[in-house]
């Protein structure tokens, strides 16, 4: 989506309308500080056009913010003194997007910090290798398939 339906926080603050502690900025992408950081040293790296998730971001401009967050990432980590790095993308509410302005967060780690993502997540089981393969065999057959392409991109088209 290119326009928000409601006030987007990040796009007021790109637009001039708050205070922002920008560290990166070129023509289609801002990072800042994040104001309610992880730890110390938390970037946000944001798309200056509005796109809610990463259903609707445009794939050059996803991997722009990601080599931004890269090219950030030793910086950050030298200057607070980090041990380790999370680049994290929260698209949609299940995914626990509270924001709703596509957004990468670049979140420095220290060894014994509290903060956690744990994979493989403790609730998970693991499935059956045949079931594994049934799934990736789908999406090989998607990914492969001309129509599905097509239809896809016209979807995306119609909903821009």
């Amino acid at each position: 989506m290119s326009a928000p339906d409601k006030p987007c926080i990040f796009c007021d603050l790109i637009n001039g309308a708050g205070e922002v502690s920008m560290c990166y900025e070129d023509s289609s992408a801002i990072a800042f500080m994040d104001i309610q950081p992880v730890n110390l040293g938390h970037v946000l790296v944001v798309p200056r056009e509005h796109f809610e998730s990463m259903s609707d971001i445009p794939p050059e401009l996803a991997m722009h913010l990601f080599d931004v967050a890269l090219r950030l990432s030793p910086v950050v980590r030298r200057l607070h003194g980090a041990d380790d790095m999370n680049l994290v993308v929260n698209s949609g509410p299940a995914a626990g997007q509270n924001v709703f302005h596509y957004h990468v967060h670049l979140i420095p780690r220290k060894a014994g910090d509290g903060f956690d993502i744990p994979l493989p997540f403790p609730g998970s089981e693991m499935p059956d290798r045949t079931l594994l393969d049934a799934m990736a065999v789908r999406m090989i057959a998607e990914l492969r398939d001309p129509v599905r392409q097509q239809i896809a991109r016209r979807l995306t088209v119609m909903s821009a």
